[in-house]
């Protein structure tokens, strides 16, 4: 049991150290070496967990999932929507994993990124507009999945324009703009009052506007 845990202590080290590396240098720059090294293991521990760079990049991707299930989507649908897009925006200020998954997806160099995480991150707001258009929170126009789709695009040119003009310092501001655009749209009038298009305060505990008031 204790060399179970120790196994899994050696590839958590190294998979933190591989997302470092990899959001600093990106895959074509990045070597087996210095990802051992910043971990403080021997090539052959790394070796024993990963066959490959593109293995460990696969792997560092992977983790994106955990990510998610982190995520608290309490509270109606479109909010957790938008607070999913914060937190991934606060994601990719402060979590090194998903600041190497967001490079390694985008750069495409690694050879093994098909899109399979924009199509789940579009799947599952797409299942969430889908639910809040049953409650009568989204407009009866609004196709969820085409929708999801679309509020994936919209953050990914989002974060990178935050990245390429303020190194992603006014990430949330921006997140919070793109929302301010998108929720008339998207949402019945008489309830656009429910949402903060900054993120989760608890604003979905107020009252209803009533329509025509």
């Amino acid at each position: 049991m204790a060399q179970q845990e120790r196994a899994k202590e050696t590839r958590r080290k190294l998979l933190l150290a591989a997302a470092e590396v990899f959001a600093e240098q990106g895959f074509s720059n990045a070597t087996l070496s210095e990802i051992h090294t910043r971990a403080g293991m021997t090539k052959g521990a790394l070796y024993f967990h990963f066959a490959s760079k593109e293995e460990m990049a696969a792997a560092v991707v992977g983790q994106e999932a955990d990510w998610y299930e982190e995520v608290d989507q309490q509270g109606p649908a479109v909010q957790s929507v938008i607070d999913l897009t914060h937190g991934y925006a606060r994601a990719l200020i402060h979590d090194v994993r998903i600041r190497a998954t967001a490079r390694l997806t985008l750069e495409e160099t690694y050879g093994a990124s098909d899109g399979a995480e924009y199509r789940a991150w579009a799947a599952m707001i797409a299942e969430l507009l889908g639910e809040a258009k049953k409650s009568g929170d989204v407009r009866p126009e609004v196709d969820p999945v085409a929708m999801g789709e679309f509020v994936v695009g919209s953050f990914l040119g989002t974060q990178i324009l935050s990245q390429v003009l303020s190194g992603r310092s006014d990430l949330e501001g921006r997140v919070t703009a793109l929302w301010q655009a998108l929720l008339p749209g998207l949402v019945v009038p008489h309830r656009l009052a429910r949402f903060a298009p900054g993120g989760s305060a608890r604003v979905w505990e107020a009252e209803e506007v009533a329509p025509g008031a």
